[in-house]
């Protein structure tokens, strides 16, 4: 138990892992708070009633507490950055004390406690102050967002959220760079197959690290979010949009010639400059650069994204807020 004890910080558990571990030691140690080892039964991670709720974090500045489940199984569950708190958060996004998720009557309210950054409900851009959660909802404390599951068929809910999360960006609700990999691989052979044109797009917000230091990343978040719904609802049904990485955004277009993708990239990039995001009662402006590359002969997957990355970075060259193809 010794070794276990001074080389283990940290040990997470998910209903992936847990059913091979018959008890879990869990260990918490700092500076200046020490908390004994507790042993734990598997009975206290399972959801003991029917319609017993739970959070999952689908979206963290941390990559390796996405998925983590928290059971609410107590009349009132706290949420902050103080240690104190049953769901604790270790982010200067979030206060000490930031909010309350209460059990009335069978139903979950989250309530917040005046905190400085708010808590907000799915892309609700106002605070709540106190609110009934449905199933489904995403919660936002802080940098992190949570998804709401409740009813009789929770682990069901939860491995599809798992399942959803390998193939999503949790932040944007667009495909992640693994499925626009997929995406690309599917479509690639299809294209050769019946002669087709196959064009992407390469999207990177300007001097976003700018937006960042002055606004804060929430306010970064909500610009992230918002860039997604405006091209979402611009390209075609038969379009797919991804979160490449960071501030950048890939579009893969089907049947579009380059010539064509880069007037879509044109329009996309004026609809940006033209709109006012807005973030905590502030309108804040965005331009976007937009790379443009077709696929030809002898092209893989790497070349495909390389010849529209290339373009991008010869748009950021000239000046920003341009389109290269």
């Amino acid at each position: 138990m010794s070794a276990v004890r001074h080389s283990l910080q940290f040990l997470r558990l998910s209903s992936l892992d847990v059913t091979s571990y018959r008890t879990v030691v869990l260990r918490v140690v700092d500076t200046d708070f020490d908390v004994k080892t507790r042993v734990t039964g598997l009975d206290e991670l399972k959801v003991r009633h029917l319609g017993e709720g739970c959070l999952v974090v689908i979206h963290a500045p941390v990559q390796n507490v996405l998925g983590r489940r928290y059971i609410l199984d107590k009349d009132t569950t706290s949420i902050g950055r103080g240690r104190s708190n049953d769901i604790v958060l270790p982010s200067d996004c979030v206060s000490r004390r930031h909010a309350r998720l209460e059990q009335r009557g069978g139903n979950v309210f989250v309530v917040d406690l005046a905190s400085t950054n708010g808590t907000f409900i799915n892309d609700d851009s106002h605070a709540v102050r106190e609110r009934q959660l449905q199933r489904g909802d995403r919660l936002k404390v802080g940098d992190t967002i949570f998804k709401y599951l409740a009813g009789s068929d929770i682990e069901l809910q939860y491995h599809e959220i798992l399942f959803r999360m390998t193939v999503t960006d949790g932040l944007t609700d667009l495909a992640n760079r693994k499925q626009l990999d997929t995406l690309l691989e599917e479509e690639i052979p299809r294209a050769r197959r019946h002669g087709r044109d196959l064009s992407l797009l390469m999207i990177d917000i300007d001097h976003f690290k700018s937006i960042n230091d002055t606004h804060g990343h929430l306010t970064g978040d909500s610009v992230l979010r918002g860039l997604a719904a405006i091209l979402q609802r611009r390209l075609r049904p038969t379009d797919r949009l991804g979160r490449y990485g960071g501030e950048e955004f890939c579009a893969i277009l089907p049947e579009t010639s380059l010539h064509s993708a880069a007037k879509i990239g044109e329009e996309l990039r004026a609809l940006v400059e033209a709109h006012a995001f807005v973030a905590e009662d502030k309108d804040i402006r965005v331009t976007v650069s937009v790379g443009a590359g077709c696929l030809k002969d002898g092209m893989t997957l790497p070349d495909l994204y390389r010849a529209a990355d290339e373009m991008l970075y010869k748009a950021k060259r000239n000046g920003r807020n341009k389109v290269c193809h």
